[in-house]
């Protein structure tokens, strides 16, 4: 999931999605947002026994994995998007659209409903992502504090929210706000009053968003999921592997390198299919949207 967010158009969420975990990431979550809420409203006695509810092991686990990944894969990732982006969009895009596939067999039913709310939010994504040629900073934008710590606030409540929806990166989402320079601006200046409104934003919009996206799964399980699969749809405009991979947002017919990022798109759908078909041998897994017990 850590590597996932390091690439423009892909999140955790589509890894979690992929793996089985995405109801236990989100129960998880939710039940974290429950209980600050019993901390700041003085329920301790409650707020106890939402801690004892949350699998602390596995979450852990979890996060400590994560931070591995951005710690240690970031440098690679990076420099392969640079020197192979064609290569490695047509990886990340056979990635996708195993996991769209993955998704689309956990609807319980196919309608006219599902399917809009499916090409609405693609086409809508689509659209959005094309207000911006490019995905990246320039290599010469100066990294600086400009903006207000509400500003700070608000970005990353809704940034935040990419951590648990499939289709596109919080890093993305800074980069289209303008934010993201502001935000590596406040840390290399330690900027400790930006950066506290920043985690601060992030926590409450963590908190609200999984609660109603919890919610909203148990309630309008297909719905919900049809439009995480259109999230996924639209977020291949960023993926497509022509003219420059990863770094823009414009389309163009393949051209020159054409049939070793074909192969390397048609290896990682496979390889998506191949871990949801293995872990459905080998694995008991809740579907997404259903509550999964305290342990």
């Amino acid at each position: 999931m850590g590597a996932a967010d390091i690439v423009p158009g892909v999140s955790g969420g589509t890894v979690a999605l992929v793996l089985g975990i995405y109801d236990r990431l989100i129960h998880s979550v939710r039940l974290g947002a429950h209980g600050l809420r019993q901390l700041i409203t003085g329920d301790r006695t409650g707020f106890v026994t939402t801690l004892k509810e949350i699998e602390w092991v596995w979450l852990v686990s979890l996060l400590a994995g994560i931070l591995a990944a951005v710690a240690t894969l970031s440098a690679i990732l990076e420099r392969l998007l640079d020197e192979q982006p064609i290569r490695m969009g047509a990886l990340f895009f056979g990635l996708v659209v195993g996991t769209i596939w993955v998704a689309y067999r956990m609807l319980e039913r196919v309608d006219a409903r599902t399917v809009g709310v499916m090409l609405g939010v693609g086409v809508a994504l689509f659209l959005l992502l094309g207000l911006r040629s490019d995905t990246v900073v320039a290599d010469d934008a100066v990294e600086v504090v400009t903006r207000s710590p509400v500003i700070f606030f608000a970005v990353a409540a809704v940034a935040i929210c990419a951590m648990i929806l499939p289709g596109i990166s919080g890093s993305f989402l800074l980069v289209m706000m303008g934010m993201y320079t502001e935000v590596l601006g406040a840390v290399n200046d330690r900027d400790v009053v930006s950066l506290l409104a920043f985690m601060l934003g992030a926590v409450v919009g963590l908190a609200l968003f999984s609660t109603l996206l919890n919610w909203s799964l148990e309630n309008f399980h297909d719905l919900v999921l049809a439009g995480m699969i259109g999230l996924m749809i639209g977020s291949m405009r960023v993926l497509w592997p022509w003219p420059g991979g990863t770094n823009t947002t414009t389309l163009a017919a393949p051209a020159d390198d054409v049939l070793v990022p074909v192969l390397i798109a048609a290896a990682g759908c496979a390889v998506v299919v191949a871990v949801d078909l293995i872990g459905k041998r080998f694995v008991s897994v809740e579907p997404v949207g259903d509550p999964v017990p305290a342990r």
